[in-house]
């Protein structure tokens, strides 16, 4: 099994920790706040848990999940990142993240940003696109016919294989929507993004989620708009 580091543990980086951890991988979580801030959740998950810093969570992590706000992607260490796979799950809100110009104006995507600060190591877009009461919920085995697909996006053919196979063990089907730059098919207020995993109706988040097939993927994919053309 794999060592999976997380570079941020909120609601998206301890999910995919339970998660990883009901799948019999080991995770490594940090945060902004120092490992002391993460005892409860370690003490959740169990013996295959432990805290660190980011950087120690990077160097230790085979596969390094960073789900931290956009505006604090400089942040995340470059160093022990170096040749290594990283799944971002990064959305852009400018109420939250502040305005950056290249995301206004759509020359590039969230995925790109943090791929350019991490020149060396492989970036594949993940998580972005459901919300944490259905990532939490949703997982199948393999095989059932009620499991869900997740989109995902990368410039490099390995390490969007070696995300698959990390989802897979979770309980997720991937699909491949192409480049970092085809990302923004599953961005924020997308076709694709959160709703389709979520029972129509009040009270969301908090309802129970439903079956996205690949079939039903590609055809919200398909009908995604810029934010432009919204």
């Amino acid at each position: 099994m794999t060592t999976i580091g997380l570079i941020g543990s909120g609601n998206i980086g301890s999910t995919v920790a339970r998660l990883a951890v009901d799948a019999g991988h080991d995770v490594v979580l940090s945060n902004s706040r120092g490992p002391e801030t993460l005892t409860d959740l370690v003490d959740r998950l169990g013996p295959r848990a432990r805290a660190a810093t980011p950087a120690e969570a990077a160097a230790a992590g085979d596969l390094v999940v960073v789900t931290v706000p956009l505006k604090a992607y400089r942040q995340v260490p470059v160093e022990p990142l170096r040749g290594k796979v990283v799944i971002d799950t990064d959305n852009y809100y400018p109420e939250r993240d502040g305005h950056f110009p290249e995301l206004d104006d759509e020359s590039t995507t969230t995925s790109e940003l943090l791929q350019a600060h991490l020149p060396e190591s492989r970036v594949v877009k993940a998580f972005n696109s459901i919300y944490v009461t259905q990532l939490g919920t949703l997982q199948r085995p393999a095989g059932d016919p009620e499991r869900s697909v997740l989109p995902i996006a990368g410039d490099d053919e390995t390490a969007k294989q070696a995300v698959a196979a990390f989802l897979d063990s979770i309980g997720y089907d991937a699909h491949d929507v192409g480049p970092l730059a085809e990302g923004w098919r599953f961005q924020r207020d997308t076709a694709a993004y959160v709703t389709p995993y979520a029972v129509p109706g009040e009270g969301f988040p908090e309802v129970p989620g439903r079956q996205v097939t690949r079939a039903t993927l590609v055809e919200l994919l398909a009908a995604a708009r810029r934010y432009r053309d919204m």
